[in-house]
C-alpha cells in the first residue's frame, strides 16, 4: 500500500506494529488503565449507595452516629481515589519514559540508518531543513499520540462499554436516555475530524518550509549580513508563517471546536437524565442512590466521550505527520550488493561507454571512454557544466549509470559494494570539510587508529606541522569548519594530512587550491605533489596552471570528451584548451 493512498485506520495500524518493542511495556499499561477503569466504575456505585445509606439514615431513629454510618463506605471510597490516582500517575510515567526512550527513539534511529541507504540525489534534491523536521516534529507527534491511541482504542471504549452495562443494570431506562445521544456525538466527531486532515497536511508541509527557511538562513548568515539581506531573509520567513498560520489555524479550530460541541451534547443528556431521574424516584419507586448512581455514571461517560472526540481530530494531526515519516522510510533503497575487489588495488580505471544524466530529458554525460593506467595523473578541465565534477560522483558510486560501465583493475564497480569502492579513495576537496574536534582528530578522521606519531608524520609531510604548533594546545587544539583561528589555506593543508595519512591508491582532488592565496597556493601544491606520488590520480581545476605537469589531461565540454593529451599537445592543437588557456592569461 502506498503511503500517498494509506487510509486513517492503515496508519494507526502501522504505528501499533511499530510498537512492537514496546509491546510487553504497553500491555502492563493496559492493565493499569484496567484498574483505572475498574476505580472509575466503582466510585460511582459507592457513591450511590453512600446516598442510599445517608436517606435511610435520615429517615430512621438514628440510634447510630452518621460518621459511624458512614466510616466504612467513605474509607472504602478514599481508599479509591488513592488507588486511581497512584496507576494514573504510574501509567502516564510508564508511557513517557518507555514511548520516548524505545518508541521515539527508535523511530529516529531507523530514519538515520535510511538515511544512510538512500542514494545521494535524496539528499540533493531534499532541504537539510525539512528532514531535521520529520526527525524532530512529525516523529515526537508519532510519539505523543502513542498515549492518545492508548486512550481511544482501550482506555476509552473499553470505559464506555463498562459504564454502559453498570448502568442498565441500575435502571435501563435512564441508561437508555444516556446513551441515545452517544451515537450522534461520535458520528459528528469523526465528521469534524475528518474536514482537518487535509489542513493538518499542508501545516506539517509549511512546518518543513520553515526549519528548510531557517536553516539556510543561519548557514548562509555571513553572506546575508554581506549583501544587507536581513529584511529580504526576515520577508521570507514572514511569508511562510502567514500560509502556516493560515492552515494551521483551520486546522487547530477544527480539531478542538469537537470538544465543545460533545460537551454541549453531553450537557443536555445530563439535564435529560436529571429530569427524567427525578419523574422515576416520584413515580416508579426507583431509589435517590440509583438515581444518583446513574447520574454520576452519565457524568463519567462524558469524559471519554469528550476525550475519543478529541482524539478523533488529533489523529488526524498524527496521520499527517505518520505519513511524511514513512514516506522515508519507504524510498526505494541503493542497490547493495556485497561483492569484494579481488586482490590488491592497482589503479587502472576504465570508463566504457558511460551516460550518465541527473534528469531523463537533460543528457549530461553520453558515450565517455577515458582509460587510465596504474600511476597517472589526470586532469580534468572544462567550462562550468561541463561535467568535471560529474565524473568524481561516478567514480565515488554516489550516482549510478545510465549505461555503460566503470572498471577498476578490471573489475565492474557496480558489482562492488560502494563500501569497499569508496574504500580505495582519498578525496582533497575545494570546499574543505572539519568536524568539532582537536587537530589530530581531524586528521586522523580517515584513519581512526592513527598513533601520534603517524598524525604528526603527515602533517609534516603536509607542510600544516609548523602552523599546528603555533596553536594554543597544537595538535589538542579544538577546531571545526567554523573556525576563524587558522585560514582557508591552513584548513586545505589539513584535509592534504588527511588524505596522506589515510594513504589511498586512487585520489581525487577537486579545485583543491582555488580559495587561497599564491604564496599558500606553492604550499599545498607542494603538499598535493608528495600526496600523489605513486597514485592514480583525478584532478580537476579551473586553475590551468596546477595541471601543467599531468600525464593525461581530459578537456570535457557539454558531457564529453572533446580533446585529451598533454598540456604542450593540447597547445600545439590550438583548439578548445588553448582558448581556455590563453584565456586565464590575456591582458
Amino acid at each position: 500500500m502506498k503511503n500517498e493512498k494509506l487510509s486513517l485506520k492503515g496508519t494507526l495500524w502501522r504505528m501499533i506494529r511499530d510498537t512492537r518493542p514496546i509491546r510487553s511495556w504497553l500491555i502492563l499499561s493496559a492493565i493499569l488503565s484496567m484498574g483505572i477503569i475498574a476505580c472509575a466504575i466503582a466510585t460511582p456505585e459507592l457513591l450511590g449507595k453512600l446516598i442510599d445509606q445517608l436517606y435511610a439514615w435520615l429517615k430512621t431513629d438514628k440510634t447510630s452516629s452518621l460518621i459511624e454510618a458512614l466510616a466504612p463506605g467513605l474509607l472504602i471510597l478514599f481508599a479509591v481515589f488513592c488507588a486511581n490516582a497512584g496507576i494514573t500517575y504510574g501509567n502516564h510515567y510508564l508511557l513517557n519514559n518507555v514511548v520516548s526512550r524505545f518508541y521515539t527513539a527508535g523511530l529516529r534511529i531507523r530514519m538515520s540508518d535510511k538515511l544512510q541507504r538512500l542514494p545521494v540525489s535524496y539528499m540533493d534534491k531534499t532541504p537539510v531543513g525539512d528532514i531535521i523536521e520529520k526527525m524532530q516534529e512529525d516523529v515526537s507527534t508519532m510519539g505523543n499520540s502513542i498515549h492518545g491511541i492508548l486512550e481511544i482504542l482501550l482506555t476509552g471504549f473499553l470505559q464506555i462499554f463498562a459504564i454502559a452495562v453498570f448502568m442498565f443494570l441500575q435502571s435501563w431506562l435512564l441508561a437508555l436516555a444516556v446513551l441515545a445521544i452517544m451515537p450522534l456525538s461520535l458520528w459528528l466527531s469523526s465528521k469534524l475530524a475528518s474536514l482537518s486532515e487535509k489542513s493538518w497536511d499542508s501545516s506539517y508541509t509549511y512546518f518543513g518550509k520553515m526549519y528548510a527557511a531557517v536553516e539556510e538562513s543561519y548557514t548562509n548568515f555571513p553572506a546575508t549580513k554581506a549583501f544587507n539581506l536581513e529584511n529580504h531573509v526576515q520577508a521570507h520567513h514572514d511569508k511562510i508563517n502567514a500560509e502556516h498560520q493560515e492552515v494551521a489555524r483551520k486546522a487547530n479550530f477544527l480539531m478542538y471546536i469537537v470538544q465543545p460541541i460533545i460537551a454541549f451534547t453531553n450537557a443536555l443528556a445530563y439535564i435529560l437524565i436529571a429530569l427524567l431521574g427525578g419523574w422515576l424516584i416520584v413515580y416508579r419507586s426507583v431509589s435517590v442512590g440509583t438515581v444518583v448512581t446513574v447520574i454520576l455514571f452519565a457524568k463519567q461517560l462524558s469524559a471519554p466521550l469528550e476525550r475519543i472526540a478529541s482524539g478523533f481530530g488529533e489523529l488526524q494531526m498524527v496521520k499527517a505527520a505518520a505519513k511524511r515519516v514513512y514516506d522515508v522510510l519507504d524510498l526505494k533503497e541503493e542497490e547493495r550488493p556485497t561483492e569484494e575487489l579481488q586482490g590488491k588495488t592497482e589503479g587502472n580505471i576504465c570508463f566504457e561507454h558511460v551516460d550518465f544524466s541527473y534528469s531523463e530529458d537533460k543528457p549530461l554525460i553520453e558515450d565517455l571512454c577515458i582509460d587510465v593506467k596504474k600511476g597517472q595523473n589526470v586532469a580534468i578541465v572544462g567550462p562550468t557544466g561541463a561535467g568535471k565534477t560529474t565524473i568524481v560522483n561516478l567514480l565515488m558510486r554516489f550516482y549510478d549509470l545510465k549505461g555503460g560501465r566503470i572498471l577498476i583493475d578490471g573489475q565492474d564497480v557496480a558489482s562492488l559494494s560502494r563500501d569497499s569502492t569508496r574504500e580505495l579513495f582519498g578525496m582533497v576537496l575545494q570546499d574543505t570539510w572539519l568536524f568539532k574536534g582537536t587537530v589530530a582528530e581531524n586528521v586522523a578522521y580517515g584513519k581512526p587508529e592513527a598513533t601520534r606519531e603517524e598524525i604528526i608524520d603527515a602533517c609534516d609531510r603536509a607542510y600544516c606541522d609548523h602552523f599546528i604548533r603555533t596553536l594554543p594546545q597544537g595538535y589538542d587544539t579544538v577546531i571545526s569548519e567554523d573556525t576563524t583561528t587558522i585560514s582557508a589555506g591552513q584548513k586545505q593543508l589539513l584535509t592534504i594530512a588527511r588524505a596522506l595519512l589515510a594513504n589511498k591508491q586512487l585520489l581525487i582532488l577537486d579545485e583543491a587550491t582555488s580559495n587561497v592565496d599564491t604564496r599558500t597556493e606553492i604550499l599545498i601544491q607542494k603538499a598535493m605533489d608528495k600526496l600523489m606520488k605513486g597514485r592514480t590520480c583525478f584532478v580537476i581545476a579551473h586553475r590551468l596552471s596546477t595541471i601543467v605537469d599531468s600525464d593525461l589531461i581530459l578537456v570535457l565540454n557539454h558531457g564529453k570528451i572533446v580533446e585529451q593529451g598533454t598540456h604542450q599537445e593540447l597547445l600545439d592543437k590550438q583548439g578548445f584548451y588553448y582558448e581556455i588557456y590563453t584565456s586565464q592569461y590575456a591582458i
